[in-house]
């Protein structure tokens, strides 16, 4: 045996003994994984040492190949042990951390309830998608031009009152009513159009029974080639009778500047007459705000406040206790 291949057996059986102690001792699998690209990573020690091979008989190369084989796989089965060892030590140490003592007392959450106004607008959206309308929503502060312009009101119209609007410093007000989503829809959709459009509303009202500043409103629009009053009092009444029930139902001639002709819905519930929602057939006017041509296409509108057929449906006696989030309330629903 030669000089040479003794100092390399020397060397190989120095890393094995170095590098199963740095393993015996590893407290981490991350310190585990240093470890193996530290010993048997291509820049480890072992390369080096095989780097001095050339130097050696060539008998004596085999044997210090087949010791340098021996040690890679006794340092890769010590790894992997250790690294077995640790993963179930960390396991073990995360079961008894997140140990739950079953004998203790639970912790009571009551039940939620929806809100009489949210399941009053998803019971009317559900209705209107099954008769084909898609649900869009816009911003609460508005415009003039399309809270009011827009929509064919003109300039000295009551509406524009600030008795009846709330007015921001900056020249926009918080929208009275959600047919200016209408306008936003109909300027980025191409007819026909079927859109149903929730939201919260903003009038200033005298807060009383019946009436509050801040309310919910739906409203629906349809625009296509030969839409016709006959078309809106049929949408209207599967609408209604969806809601309420089979019961009747009857139109009032009435006035709103962005439809022509228009007119008040009323249900008889409970033995009287109840107004419900307004409608009528687009304007014209409105029609041509968006750029679609009047000679072409007709179009019809309706809308109703939430609160109103929340109180109705639900036979609460005070829109302010919508608003009270008391849970005594709030728990009959």
């Amino acid at each position: 045996m030669t000089a040479q291949l003794s100092n390399l057996e020397a060397q190989l059986e120095a890393i094995r003994l170095e590098a199963q102690q740095a393993i015996a001792t590893s407290q981490t699998l991350d310190h585990i994984e240093q470890l193996r690209v530290k010993y048997l990573g291509k820049k480890g020690p072992i390369p080096q040492v095989l780097g001095g091979m050339g130097k050696l008989d060539p008998t004596e190369r085999p044997r210090i190949g087949a010791l340098a084989n021996e040690v890679k796989e006794a340092l890769q089965s010590e790894l992997e042990q250790r690294r077995s060892t640790l993963q179930a030590a960390q396991i073990q140490a995360q079961l008894e951390a997140e140990t739950l003592d079953v004998t203790m007392p639970g912790i009571f959450y009551p039940q939620g309830r929806v809100h009489p106004i949210n399941s009053t607008i998803d019971q009317a959206l559900d209705i209107f998608m099954g008769l084909g309308y898609t649900v869009a929503e816009g911003p609460e502060m508005e415009t003039d031009y399309y809270n009011f312009e827009a929509l064919n009101f003109l300039a000295d119209h009551p509406a524009r009152d600030m008795q009846d609007t709330l007015y921001l410093p900056d020249g926009n007000l918080l929208r009275t009513h959600t047919s200016s989503v209408q306008i936003r829809y109909m300027e980025n959709n191409d007819p026909p159009i079927r859109v149903a459009v929730p939201g919260r509303c903003y009038r200033r009202d005298t807060v009383d029974a019946t009436h509050a500043a801040v309310f919910h409103q739906i409203e629906i629009l349809a625009v296509d080639e030969g839409l016709t009053f006959t078309d809106l009092k049929g949408t209207v009444k599967v609408f209604l009778q969806e809601m309420f029930g089979d019961i009747p139902v009857r139109f009032r001639p009435s006035f709103f500047p962005f439809t022509e002709p228009s007119a008040e819905v009323d249900v008889q519930w409970k033995g009287r007459w109840l107004e419900v929602m307004g409608c009528g057939m687009v304007d014209p006017n409105v029609l041509k705000a968006v750029g679609y041509d009047p000679e072409v296409y007709t179009g019809f509108a309706a809308g109703f406040g939430v609160e109103r057929l929340a109180l109705v449906l639900h036979q609460i006696d005070d829109i302010r206790r919508l608003f009270t989030s008391d849970l005594r309330f709030l728990r009959q629903f």
